[in-house]
């Protein structure tokens, strides 16, 4: 008779079946601009992952590589709806996303939503949780859905270096609806406001921010204010709210596009509103495209980012340089000694540069 023991193994969970049964890790990984252009364009979402990682790499062979798949990507894209997603920390931004994106792949039989979202990046060592994906659990099953956590890095605002190029990509593999979230915090909005057509910004009742609807910044970028979390006892004050930041609406200059932000309540957790904001967003994208506004803000935010890039490049490139960087560290020395001011240290280091 076998003895008894206190100690034993529960039977755990089986391991899910493969997302891709064909998907071949060391074929992906090897594929060159052109091949990883003919996924995405047949809808491979292992090769749009790949080509994704190859944009955001800082090596020189990926740059030159991710140059060609740009180019080819490009005439492919901007068929799809950009909408970017902006709110503080616990306001429910990835619910109300798996929530939204699941109602427009119920509602629209040819819909696919991509959401790109954006980890901020610690300050110290530049890692990132990327947790986004497993706040998505429901979206990320969908055959029509693809979900890219990516890390900040400490870039413009906490939004990813190449957020844009990863739109286009996205675009290029058929998706309708791009998503970006932000982190909440800093300066993010104002970048992820000059990369999509429609900025959504979430709130929650009874967080002690209705009277930030007075202050200027993240108010006026807003196409539309979309109180979260209204449901049970919350229903009362998120109305109340909703009234409150309707009238702050009213303080801030008519947008450029003439369209008027529009302030609705909704509960990612009971879908209830859901339906509403999706209204909202295609009256914006009708009245957009019917002045003509919603192609000039995309030559705008071209534009932009074009000379974001390069400004993004040449700090680089100051840095990366070993006699710059030495010659720094001298500059930092006779500043802190009080022999030169921070300016005339910093215009030194910039003739340096541009002469050498």
């Amino acid at each position: 008779m076998a003895k008894k023991s206190a100690l034993h193994i529960n039977k755990g969970v089986e391991d899910a079946p493969s997302i891709n049964p064909n998907f071949r890790p060391k074929a992906i990984k090897s594929l060159g601009p052109e091949d990883l252009l003919r996924g995405i364009l047949a809808g491979n979402l292992a090769a749009l992952s790949k080509a994704i990682t190859m944009v955001e790499s800082t090596s020189e062979k990926d740059r030159a590589a991710a140059r060609i798949l740009l180019q080819g990507a490009l005439p492919h894209s901007g068929r799809a709806t950009r909408i970017g997603i902006s709110g503080v920390p616990g306001v429910g931004k990835s619910t109300f996303l798996e929530s939204y994106g699941s109602h427009l792949l119920t509602s629209n039989a040819s819909a696919k939503v991509a959401v790109l979202a954006i980890d901020p990046s610690s300050s110290k060592n530049r890692g990132s949780i990327l947790g986004d994906k497993t706040r998505m659990v429901e979206l990320g099953r969908h055959d029509r859905a693809f979900i890219r956590p990516s890390a900040s890095g400490g870039a413009l605002g906490g939004v990813a270096r190449a957020t844009k190029e990863a739109m286009i990509l996205c675009e290029a593999a058929g998706f309708t609806h791009v998503f970006v979230e932000t982190v909440g915090v800093g300066q993010s909005e104002t970048a992820v406001h000059s990369m999509v057509d429609f900025f959504l910004l979430l709130k929650i009742a009874g967080a002690g921010d209705e009277l930030q609807g007075i202050k200027r910044g993240i108010m006026e970028m807003a196409d539309a204010i979309v109180i979260n979390k209204a449901d049970g006892d919350n229903i009362k004050k998120a109305s109340l709210a909703r009234v409150e930041f309707k009238r702050a609406l009213h303080l801030f200059p008519p947008k450029k596009s003439g369209w008027i932000p529009e302030v609705t309540t909704c509960s990612a957790i009971t879908h209830d509103g859901i339906d509403a904001v999706w209204e909202i967003i295609s009256n914006y994208e009708k009245h957009a495209k019917e002045t003509a506004y919603f192609v000039n803000k995309r030559k705008e935010q071209n534009e932009f980012w074009m000379m974001e890039t390069i400004q993004q490049h040449l700090k680089q490139h100051f840095y990366e340089d070993e006699t710059i960087s030495k010659k720094v560290i001298t500059e930092k020395e006779a500043v802190n000694k009080g022999e030169k001011s921070p300016f005339t240290a910093a215009m030194e280091l910039l003739d340096f540069y541009f002469k050498a």
